[in-house]
């Protein structure tokens, strides 16, 4: 056809219709389907009258079905803070990250960081993935972006590897850059016309926040140092998204058996009482923070308000 075709590309097209700035322009599907699922999220997300969802996220990459044979503290936490939140009327969503590490053809790949180039080439949701001639496939971050686009609160669980978060939960954090300002039509770009993305951008980029307003908690831990960093990591992260924090009882940091064995962390997850009620504190603060907000009755205070440098 002459024109650049997304990275996507697939067999299969199809013209992106009537909303895209080029209505003739073809879409890779497996795009346009991930776009169909994040539209039903959103519609599902602002029905007033529906159950409010919030999604707790697994951040560990051990698990009982990988080389350990263990369970993650991760994982028990979130199932202490799953039945609290069924208790509170929300519809819950688990996202097991530790299933990168466990199941047969579960990716995220990298961000490409395309945004470095123009913030209209990060196309909503991420259109660089499937790329087949490098075997990049089934990508799970499609299946991820309406979970978070239909949470009205989300809540993170993990625990620190080497000062940083997991691999997996890093991986998660790097591809939703595109719901950070970035462009949900990827026919105003011809697909990665990186000529058209710039001018797009020098013309006056809005930065829509496709996650704006959604309440977040987090419960991080260690063993021994680098817990408050990143519990102070992802707080800036969510918090440049536009999401908002529930509260200073919803973000926790800590450590589990602080400078004992790893053999016994369990068992030292057993004896921490405080540790498991904090968690349950950050649960208990999201969930009213939600409630709270879809009532009416707790408002962000930036609201209406213009960011002068939105980046």
């Amino acid at each position: 056809m002459g024109r650049l075709q997304p990275l996507a590309q697939i067999a299969s097209d199809a013209q992106g219709g009537q909303g895209f700035a080029d209505p003739d322009y073809d879409i890779a599907t497996d795009w346009l389907a991930a776009r169909d699922a994040i539209l039903k999220a959103q519609r599902s997300h602002d029905d007033i009258g529906g159950t409010p969802r919030i999604l707790i996220i697994n951040g560990s990459a051990r698990s009982e079905h990988t080389c350990p044979g263990e369970m993650s503290k991760s994982w028990r936490l979130v199932k202490l803070a799953e039945p609290l939140f069924a208790e509170m009327g929300f519809a819950v969503d688990i996202l097991d990250l530790s299933r990168l590490a466990s199941e047969f053809g579960k990716h995220i790949h990298p961000c490409k960081s395309c945004v470095s180039t123009s913030m209209a080439l990060c196309h909503w949701p991420c259109s660089c993935y499937p790329n087949y001639s490098l075997g990049q496939t089934d990508d799970w971050m499609n299946e991820i972006y309406p979970l978070w686009v239909a949470a009205h609160g989300i809540m993170i669980i993990t625990p620190v590897n080497w000062y940083h978060a997991p691999t997996g939960l890093k991986a998660m954090m790097d591809r939703l850059v595109c719901a950070d300002g970035g462009n949900p039509d990827p026919s105003s770009t011809h697909g990665k016309t990186v000529s058209e993305a710039k001018a797009l951008e020098l013309k006056g980029w809005p930065y829509p926040r496709h996650l704006a307003g959604r309440y977040f908690g987090l419960a991080v831990y260690g063993d021994s140092v680098g817990a408050e960093t990143l519990r102070r990591s992802l707080s800036d992260w969510l918090t440049d998204m536009a999401l908002t924090s529930a509260g200073r009882l919803a973000e926790t940091d800590g450590y589990i058996g602080y400078m004992k064995p790893y053999a016994t962390s369990h068992e030292a997850l057993d004896r921490d009482e405080a540790f498991q009620q904090e968690t349950l504190n950050v649960a208990r603060t999201l969930g009213r923070a939600v409630k709270l907000h879809r009532a009416g009755k707790l408002e962000n205070p930036a609201t209406g308000l213009i960011d002068p440098e939105p980046k």
